[in-house]
């Protein structure tokens, strides 16, 4: 597995606020990455026009970081975890909180989002 770094923005919690990660975040992205045995897998969250209610939450695991993404790392007991925001989607997540959810409505990474004024009932899509 290659990872490309050319210069990545890195930012640590609580530094420069640009995603705040929590810690059951943290915890359940480490879990999962050393369930599949990738520990050096970062979480990408992006943004995506579509969803019913004009833009929508795109998660998925990479290890492809490149100069256009900022990277934010919060620690934990057994390391740290690490979330990759690109530059298209910055904007729409700057002072995002993503938490991790496990309740009557299933198992989930939740943002939430200052940005998005309205949200659907599932909260994986919203509006600026």
């Amino acid at each position: 597995m290659s990872q490309l770094s050319n210069n990545p923005i890195e930012m640590h919690e609580p530094g420069g606020q640009v995603l705040i990660i929590t810690e059951a975040a943290a915890l359940k992205i480490h879990e999962l990455l050393q369930e599949e045995g990738e520990p050096n897998l970062c979480l990408r969250i992006s943004i995506m026009g579509g969803g019913c209610s004009g833009f929508q939450y795109q998660f998925s695991f990479d290890d492809q970081i490149s100069e256009e993404d900022v990277v934010v790392a919060k620690a934990i007991p057994n390391g740290e975890a690490k979330v990759l925001v690109d530059m298209l989607s910055l904007p729409y997540l700057q002072g995002a909180t993503v938490d991790y959810k496990n309740d009557a409505n299933g198992e989930r990474f939740v943002l939430n989002n200052p940005h998005a004024k309205t949200t659907c009932g599932c909260g994986s899509s919203f509006d600026v």
